[in-house]
């Protein structure tokens, strides 16, 4: 699911609230309204059944090599260093 972004200053927003509600409903876009340049509130479409964050990372990260075995350095946890 991809997310587009725009940003409206707030007396447009104010003006045009209900086509830009209208807008990010349709094409799924972001709106950040902006008061002198600054960010102050985001439109968000709303989501029925937002996706899980359980799995979302599948399929992105690939292990060379072995990740638990020992890579033969000796160190010792418990002494302090100066």
């Amino acid at each position: 699911m991809v997310f587009y972004m725009i940003t409206v200053p707030a007396g447009e927003f104010k003006a045009k609230c209900l086509q830009l509600m209208d807008l990010s409903h349709k094409t799924r876009e972001i709106i950040v309204v902006t008061k002198r340049g600054v960010p102050i509130a985001k439109l968000v479409p709303y989501e029925d059944n937002p996706p899980s964050l359980f799995g979302f990372l599948r399929g992105t990260i690939n292990i060379k090599g072995d990740i638990v075995a020992s890579t033969g350095e000796e160190w010792d946890a418990t002494s302090e260093s100066n």
